[in-house]
């Protein structure tokens, strides 16, 4: 009996061995992923022991003090829903009070499109999460079709396009001389694309650059895109806080729709509201007719399902009480606007600063550029001494982000920008 356990014993052993040997074998020639170009930023920048350190990289809003802010609206909001509502799930589609309130935004207090139920709409995980559903649902739907982005944008729009397994094709956008817009070559590439192609637009703001068509250029780049018979997706993440307007902000959208398109929207209201952590979106496709905006939402939901079944109800119900609510809106666009102002009145300084420093190239481009980002021009090398030697982290591509400018390091900024480019 005893010999009999012994034996036992060592058999098992040997198994767990080579259980062991079997289970970690499923993991073996998985390779660490590459870090993200903006995350990877903050997770430098937090290791960096210096006391002069600065972050101009990751896009989050920061008071003149360099501090998070949370809206007072949004408070106010947060006070009125806490206690009043149950943790039920939300709908496949998501809050339909915050979808309603998302599309009066984007499409127009009185839009006849709302009016005639022709929007198909569902909640989404912010703007990420809108563009991610809309990719899932082109490649479903159209799978022969391919995507055309501008060159440049947002990084993670590519990884959302190749992940639902769409082709990525590019267009011109920026023009790295004029450090503007590349117009004369964004319209030859939307008429050289096949007939019927999905291209991706920036409504405002456009990340990274900060570069907008005028409202001329935006009538011509709708005709042209009509004239191919091209759909448009626009990710619209800065709506009022790119110009402290949100009517302004909308003029794309709105000049498309005046123009007879069926469109696809992206909302999203981290920055303009605040609600980085909070992950609320709306997705909306306009149809033909109300039959076919039933059809679509319900595929859309379909779509959503598997992903993530039911999108979070926290930061729908501030959305949908904000904007519901005559008083909180109104305080709402108050704020906004201070957060616009306060980004354009940075560039204005950070520009200055350069200019009196004596720099011998020109600055014109960051008062000329809109919104969180400004696309300095600077090089990788560039950047790369701002940070060994200034502390000062954003992404190698030259975006600053204008929200971690402030009026205590903006005079920094400028020396240490000066330092870098004035052998250029």
């Amino acid at each position: 009996m005893a010999i009999r356990n012994v034996l036992n014993r060592k058999f098992l052993n040997q198994s767990s061995v080579t259980g062991a040997r079997f289970m970690s074998s499923w993991f073996r020639n998985i390779e660490q992923a590459p870090k993200d170009p903006i995350l990877g930023v903050t997770e430098a920048f937090l290791a960096d022991q210096s006391p002069n350190k600065i972050n101009v990289g990751v896009g989050a809003y920061r008071d003149d003090n360099g501090k998070p802010v949370v809206l007072g609206c949004v408070r106010e909001a947060e006070k009125r829903i806490a206690g009043n509502q149950f943790m039920e799930y939300l709908p496949m589609g998501g809050s339909l009070h915050m979808v309603q309130e998302s599309l009066k935004l984007a499409y127009g207090e009185n839009s006849e499109f709302i009016k005639d139920k022709r929007i198909a709409a569902v909640q989404a995980l912010s703007g990420t999460g809108a563009c991610r559903l809309f990719a899932a649902f082109q490649q479903r739907f159209h799978p022969n079709s391919q995507i055309y982005i501008p060159v440049p944008t947002w990084s993670n729009h590519h990884n959302i396009w190749r992940d639902a397994g769409v082709p990525i094709k590019t267009f011109r956008y920026y023009h790295p001389e004029s450090k503007g817009l590349d117009f004369s070559g964004l319209l030859e590439d939307i008429k050289n694309a096949p007939s019927g192609s999905f291209f991706l637009l920036h409504a405002c703001a456009h990340n990274p650059t900060g570069v907008d068509p005028s409202e001329e250029q935006w009538r011509e780049i709708s005709s042209q895109i009509k004239a191919k018979g091209h759909f448009p997706l626009f990710d619209m993440a800065y709506q009022g806080f790119a110009s402290g307007n949100p009517e302004r902000d909308a003029k794309a959208i709105r000049i498309f729709l005046d123009d007879g398109h069926s469109i696809g929207l992206a909302q999203s209201f981290a920055k303009n509201m605040g609600l980085y952590g909070q992950r609320v979106g709306c997705l909306s496709l306009l149809c033909e007719d109300e039959k076919q905006a039933v059809a679509v939402k319900s595929q859309l939901q379909l779509i959503s399902r598997p992903m993530y079944s039911n999108p979070p109800l926290h930061g729908a119900l501030v959305v949908s009480t904000v904007l519901g609510d005559p008083e909180l809106k109104k305080q709402w666009l108050t704020e906004v606007k201070v957060m616009a102002d306060r980004i354009i009145g940075m560039r204005t300084a950070l520009r200055e600063n350069l200019e009196n420093l004596g720099s011998p190239l020109p600055w014109n481009h960051i008062t000329n550029q809109i919104g969180m980002f400004c696309y300095s021009g600077m090089t990788p090398e560039q950047v790369d001494r701002l940070t060994s030697e200034f502390h000062i982290y954003m992404t190698r591509n030259g975006r600053i982000s204008m929200a971690g400018i402030n009026s205590g390091n903006v005079g920094y900024i400028a020396n240490a920008i000066h330092e870098v480019t004035k052998s250029a």
